[in-house]
Order: C-alpha cells, then sequence, then structure tokens
C-alpha cells in the first residue's frame, strides 16, 4: 500500500471518532472541525515517523488533544470581547489625524536624542529588534537596553514638545517580552 492508499485508509477509520472526541471537547462544530483537520494535517507531515502504525489511533488522539490545549491557552491569553461589553474599559483618546507623528517629523527629532539613547530607541523601534537582540548588538545587558530605550523616548518626546508637535511616542502602549513599552505611532499600522 502506498503512503497516499496508507493516509487515506487512516483518514477513514478514525475521522469520525476523532471528530466525536474534537466535538466533547470543544462543544462546537467548527472549532471540532478544524481540530480534526488540523490533527490529520500534522499526521500528513509528521506520521512518517511514527515507528509503529498499531499506535496510529493513540497519536492521533494526543495530537488532537495538544492542539485543543493550546488553542484554549490561546484563547485564555487573547480573549474575544465584543466591543460593546468592553466600550467603557476603553481608554478615551480622539483619532484626530493631528496626534499622529509623522516618520518625517520624528527622524529629525531622533537626530537631536543623546547619542547613548539614540542606539537603542532606533534599533527597537525602527528596527524592530528584541531587548535580547539590541543587548547583543550594542554589547550591554538587557536592563541597560531597556532603560536606553525608556529614556532615549522620554528625551525624544521632550524633543518633540519643545518643536511644537504631539508626543505620541508616549501615547501608546504594547506588550513586548512580557513588559508594556511605549509605541511610536510611525511604528503602527494607521
Amino acid at each position: 500500500m502506498n503512503l497516499a492508499d496508507q493516509f487515506e485508509a487512516i483518514v477513514s477509520e478514525h475521522y469520525e471518532p476523532l471528530f466525536r472526541f474534537a466535538m466533547s471537547l470543544t462543544r462546537t462544530e467548527c472549532d471540532a472541525q478544524d481540530l480534526t483537520q488540523h490533527t490529520f494535517l500534522v499526521w500528513a507531515t509528521k506520521g512518517h515517523q511514527l515507528r509503529d502504525l498499531r499506535k496510529v489511533k493513540t497519536w492521533l488522539y494526543t495530537t488532537l488533544h495538544r492542539a485543543f490545549l493550546r488553542m484554549r491557552r490561546k484563547q485564555w491569553s487573547f480573549p474575544h470581547l465584543d466591543l460593546e461589553e468592553v466600550i467603557d474599559q476603553l481608554p478615551a483618546s480622539s483619532p484626530v489625524l493631528s496626534d499622529r507623528v509623522d516618520a518625517l517629523q520624528v527622524l529629525p527629532a531622533l537626530t537631536k536624542v543623546d547619542e547613548t539613547y539614540r542606539a537603542a530607541v532606533t534599533l527597537y523601534y525602527l528596527e524592530d529588534y528584541t531587548y535580547g537582540d539590541i543587548a547583543l548588538i550594542l554589547g550591554v545587558p538587557v536592563g541597560t537596553v531597556k532603560s536606553r530605550v525608556a529614556r532615549g523616548i522620554a528625551q525624544l518626546r521632550e524633543l518633540l514638545l519643545s518643536d511644537g508637535l504631539p508626543a505620541a511616542p508616549s501615547l501608546n502602549v504594547e506588550t513586548r517580552n512580557g513588559a508594556l513599552v511605549p509605541v511610536p505611532c510611525w511604528n503602527q499600522a494607521a
């Protein structure tokens, strides 16, 4: 029996019971179908590694269960919320276009930031390096990089305010490496 026939036989034999197992875990048909399809995708790419084909059933159920646990962890970390339910929890901010700082306004101000901080800020925001990567590039500890980025952004904010520009780099934050960090508007999709 060739590999395609073997795959088809395994799918035919195990699809329905695997789908029922997925339904018992997810309680939604759509998620159960996704999990079942994902399980067979993993089987198609990694099934050849299984030496004893008598253990296919166990392998499939284990793979599906692990995929389900990953899905639940992701849903727990990033829950889906309806906007109407959380509208009162959102920060009050005006979407006025003048609150956005253009890169053409920020880059000249960045050249005025103290050289000690400029490299870290540039690598972090313009080149999208992680704190760890910047630490390796600059040859300093990660804590020093975090400090330089924060101080550089503070200096940049002051420079922008002194030029009469909005200090947008301090208005938005995101989570990077488990910490809330400021996000300049030139690093965001408009």
